[in-house]
C-alpha cells in the first residue's frame, strides 16, 4: 500500500510541474522542433518594411533636404552664365567650347549679349524608380529656373523659362570591412528633358530665338549637372545610417521596395 501511495502522490505531483512550465515562456533557441520541411532557409532575406513607400519617400526627401541645405539654389543662381559661355566652359577639358566651336553662327549673338541673368531656381519633387534587377535606384532631380538676357539688338529684355532633369544613380556597395555604403553612379541630364520656353520679349526673327535656344541646350545641361552631381555625392556619404543600411540591404538583395504609381 506503501508504494502505490507513494506512486499516486509523485504522478500528481510531476502533472503540477508541467502545467507550471506550460505557463513559462521558452528559453531562446529552444523551441520545439519544426515538423519537416518547415524550417528555415540557410540564407535568410531581409523581409521588407511594413510599408516600403515609407522607405523610398524617406530617401527622396533626405535627398532633397540635403540639396537645398547644400545651397543648389544659391549655386545655380550664381553661375556667372555670360562668362562661363564666353570663356568656353572654364574648365580643362573645353567641353563647352568645344561644343560652342561647331556653332559657327553663335559668336556674333554671344558678341550681342550684354548679359544674362539666371533667376528663381526651383528644386521641383523627385522622382524615384529602380531598376529592374532591384539592384540600383535612379533620383530623379528636375530643376527650374529663368533666365533674363538682355540684347541691345533685341531693344528689349527676354525671359526665358528652363526645366532640366538631373539623373542619378544610386548603388549599394560593401568595403573591405564589410560595411555597407550608397554610392553614386552615373549622374547626368536626362536626354529630351531640357525645355527652354519664351515667357516675355520680342524677337525681330525666329532665327535669332533658335540660335540663342541652341547654344544655351549645349551648355546648360552639362553646366548644370556639374554643380548637382557633387552635391549627390556629398549628400549620399552623411545619410542617417539606419536608413542606408535598410536601403542599401534590399538593393543588395536585389529586393523591389520602390512602389511605381
Amino acid at each position: 500500500m506503501f508504494l502505490v501511495g507513494s506512486l499516486v502522490v509523485l504522478c500528481g505531483l510531476l502533472a503540477h510541474g508541467t502545467a507550471q512550465l506550460a505557463g513559462l515562456p521558452l528559453p531562446l533557441g529552444q523551441g520545439l522542433p519544426l515538423p519537416l520541411g518547415q524550417g528555415l532557409p540557410l540564407a535568410v532575406s531581409p523581409a521588407l518594411p511594413s510599408n516600403p513607400t515609407d522607405l523610398a519617400r524617406s530617401f527622396t526627401d533626405a535627398v532633397s533636404d540635403g540639396l537645398l541645405s547644400g545651397g543648389l539654389l544659391d549655386i545655380l543662381q550664381n553661375i556667372p552664365l555670360l562668362d562661363v559661355i564666353k570663356s568656353g566652359g572654364g574648365n580643362s577639358n573645353g567641353l563647352v567650347g568645344g561644343l560652342l566651336g561647331k556653332l559657327t553662327s553663335s559668336v556674333p549673338l554671344l558678341n550681342n549679349i550684354l548679359d544674362i541673368e539666371i533667376t528663381e531656381p526651383q528644386l521641383l519633387e523627385l522622382g524615384l524608380v529602380q531598376s529592374p534587377d532591384g539592384h540600383r535606384l535612379y533620383v530623379t532631380i528636375p530643376l527650374g529656373l529663368k533666365l533674363k538676357v538682355n540684347m541691345p539688338v533685341v531693344g528689349s529684355l527676354l525671359e526665358l523659362a528652363v526645366k532640366l532633369n538631373i539623373t542619378a544613380e544610386v548603388l549599394a556597395v560593401k568595403d573591405n570591412q564589410g560595411r555597407i555604403h550608397l554610392v553614386l553612379g552615373d549622374c547626368t541630364h536626362s536626354p529630351g528633358s531640357l525645355k527652354i520656353t519664351l515667357l516675355n520679349g520680342v524677337t525681330p526673327v525666329q532665327n535669332f530665338l533658335d540660335n540663342l535656344t541652341g547654344i544655351l541646350t549645349k551648355v546648360l545641361p552639362e553646366l548644370i549637372q556639374g554643380k548637382v552631381c557633387p552635391l549627390v555625392n556629398g549628400i549620399l556619404s552623411g545619410l542617417d545610417v539606419t536608413l542606408v543600411h535598410n536601403i542599401a540591404d534590399l538593393l543588395i538583395h536585389g529586393l523591389q521596395f520602390v512602389i511605381k504609381v
